[in-house]
């Protein structure tokens, strides 16, 4: 990731968007956290590798996001799109699950191919309607999918280890005090409700005055 380049995005955000920065400001004061999409879309293209998703879209469906990506299944190149909504997030020091529903799912087979996987996306046998039951079957399930039914997924980013390397430092200081009750989008940014629990936050304060 180019910091130079996340500084310059930050910055140019900031310029053209003055009346939002100050409704995050107030939002913040209210514990509820407001993420620009942009911001999403720029850490998107950040990841990084063969089979990473390429033409990443993201856009606000209230109160959903409508997310679209090229990808390689199976050696197959695909266009996929989805409207994505959260129900829940579970944040603990060794835990960051995501129960997720998809709607309005489609795949599209990009160029030509005679693979298995364009045959049954061609053919109209996959039932998009209850993508959890397709993601069920698959042969290679990434280990932090937990459950696939219907249109749920829950996910545990923390069962990846390379993610969780990055996270834990995060989620283990912030989870005693804070936690995440609700997502939803709204213009062109994603809005987390925040919920803060008086008991880690006394514990927290007690441990900094012991340490000073």
């Amino acid at each position: 990731m180019d910091p130079r380049g996340l500084l310059e995005r930050a910055a140019g955000w900031v310029k053209n968007n003055p009346d939002g920065v100050v409704t995050t400001l107030r939002n913040a004061m209210g514990l509820r956290l407001t993420v620009p999409l942009d911001a999403l879309r720029y850490f998107a293209g950040e990841i990084r590798g063969k089979k990473a998703p390429k033409d990443l879209e993201i856009e606000a469906v209230p109160p959903g996001l409508r997310v679209g990506a090229t990808l390689e299944l199976m050696k197959t190149n695909i266009r996929a799109r989805a409207t994505l909504f959260v129900d829940r997030i579970r944040v603990g020091p060794e835990e960051l699950l995501l129960e997720l529903r998809l709607r309005d799912v489609g795949l599209a087979v990009i160029g030509q191919s005679d693979s298995p996987v364009a045959m049954l996306i061609s053919s109209g046998a996959l039932d998009l309607s209850k993508p959890g039951n397709v993601v069920a079957q698959l042969p290679k399930r990434p280990a932090f999918l937990v459950e696939a039914s219907g249109d749920r997924l829950v996910i545990d980013l923390m069962r990846d280890p390379k993610i969780a390397a990055r996270l834990r430092p995060i989620t283990s200081r912030l989870t005693p005090i804070l936690t995440i009750s609700r997502v939803a989008s709204h213009g062109d940014h994603l809005g987390l409700q925040l919920a803060c629990f008086p008991d880690g936050l006394l514990t927290a304060l007690g441990a900094l005055r012991v340490s000073i």
